[in-house]
């Protein structure tokens, strides 16, 4: 299997069959001209060790999410609700990255190390100059936090009364508190978390508040042996009464794709409760602020240059107060879940979805000198569907707010698939 011309490109997957990523990835891929993409499961890689790749194939590598069998041997845990298990989970996908042999890689495993540890990712961003929130952890000689105490110290010294407390290895929100100090000793954390009374932790799709300082610290006590990552709690703009921020989709070094999340929580993540916003508001409000929304979109590919050999991620965006600065929340390696969203204008990416815009890519790269032609309008984006943008990665079996499994049950999945 060797490249060279437009039919000897052939790409391959890296991905769990089956799921709507893959799947959207390889619609892109025939609709370019090209044969579908040989899937390569995550269970077999991570049972086998690796896998090999031909010279001339061009190598995606997808999100192992979705998946209780590959939850599980990633995890090491049966119940995919649970919380815990993070850095195992790091662990296991590391070092499946360095089973992968040959091929011609979208993804790099060194940047993908750092993307799954928040720690490293903030100290690379801010080595670099992007704008990120201040952080008492970031970095390798950052001290470590072995639990809720850790956390009330830090928060004194660096004078940081809002935080977000986050797993340093976690994905769609899992495992984040938002915590906030007031006089009196009084402490609120607004987090997706549940706390089982036999003091295990599960992943929900109701967002809690805990007022009870004894039950913020059982959370976090129970979180720090996978590893914690603290960040100040930046106050975000706003849209129509909603704290709102942006997940901006960067492929070979350009913003192409673009969705605003607003939220009436701190957290925005669409599963959460979070829902899609108006991009054109968005924009008008930079630009009435005297900013430049080119200058919104270059502080995001600001951030994706510090990781050039991967060929796309997703970047939250966190606008300040007045839309005018912003600061970079989280670097994402599969943040390119938006179905149907076609591109901005004058990304070079109109009229193609993120897969489409990511083949055009790497056939530049990689592949013939032809780029695939422009997508179906008729797969343009319904800015009010909730289920296009920035959806969690839910292992099967769990309960999904779109495929519910019992009515009353709000649980969902560990997600560490998306950065």
């Amino acid at each position: 299997m060797t490249s060279g011309g437009p039919a000897a490109a052939r790409f391959a997957v890296v991905g769990n069959p089956g799921n709507r990523r893959v799947d959207l990835f390889a619609d892109a891929v025939r609709a370019a001209g090209l044969p579908g993409p040989r899937v390569v499961p995550w269970a077999d890689v991570l049972r086998d060790g690796g896998a090999d790749f031909a010279p001339g194939e061009i190598v995606r590598l997808d999100s192992p999410g979705e998946d209780a069998l590959v939850d599980r041997l990633l995890r090491g845990t049966d119940d995919p609700t649970r919380v815990e298990g993070s850095a195992r989970w790091y662990a296991t996908f590391t070092s499946a990255l360095r089973g992968l042999r040959g091929g011609r890689r979208l993804d790099d495993p060194d940047d993908l190390a750092v993307l799954f540890d928040k720690r490293r990712c903030h100290a690379v961003l801010a080595a670099a100059g992007v704008p990120v929130p201040a952080s008492p952890t970031s970095g390798p000689g950052a001290p470590p936090v072995r639990g809720w105490d850790d956390v009330r110290a830090l928060m004194r010294e660096h004078r940081m009364p809002r935080l977000f407390v986050k797993l340093a290895h976690g994905s769609s929100a899992s495992g984040v508190l938002a915590v906030e100090s007031a006089g009196g000793g009084r402490i609120r954390a607004t987090t997706s978390v549940e706390l089982a009374p036999d003091g295990c932790l599960f992943n929900s799709l109701r967002i809690r508040r805990y007022t009870d300082e004894r039950q913020i610290a059982a959370v976090v006590d129970a979180l720090a042996p996978d590893g914690l990552h603290l960040e100040r709690w930046l106050p975000k703009a706003s849209q129509r009464g909603r704290a709102a921020d942006l997940r901006v989709v960067v492929v070979d070094g350009r913003a192409t794709h673009a969705v605003v999340r607003t939220s009436t929580s701190p957290l925005t993540n669409l599963h959460l409760g979070g829902r899609r916003g108006d991009l054109d508001e968005a924009r008008a409000a930079v630009e009435s602020a005297g900013a430049r929304w080119t200058d919104v979109l270059a502080v995001c590919e600001r951030a994706a240059a510090c990781f050039p050999r991967t060929l796309c991620v997703g970047v939250d965006l966190l606008p300040a107060i007045g839309w005018r600065r912003a600061a970079v929340g989280e670097v994402n390696a599969f943040g390119d879940l938006l179905p149907r969203l076609t591109g901005l204008p004058g990304s070079g990416a109109e009229g193609r979805d993120t897969y489409a815009a990511q083949v055009t890519a790497a056939l530049r790269r990689h592949g013939p000198t032809h780029a695939p032609g422009a997508q179906d309008p008729r797969h343009a984006s319904d800015p009010n569907d909730p289920r296009d943008a920035d959806e969690p990665n839910v292992p099967h079996g769990t309960h999904h707010p779109h495929h519910p499994l019992h009515p009353h049950d709000t649980r969902t999945g560990s997600a560490h698939a998306i950065a």
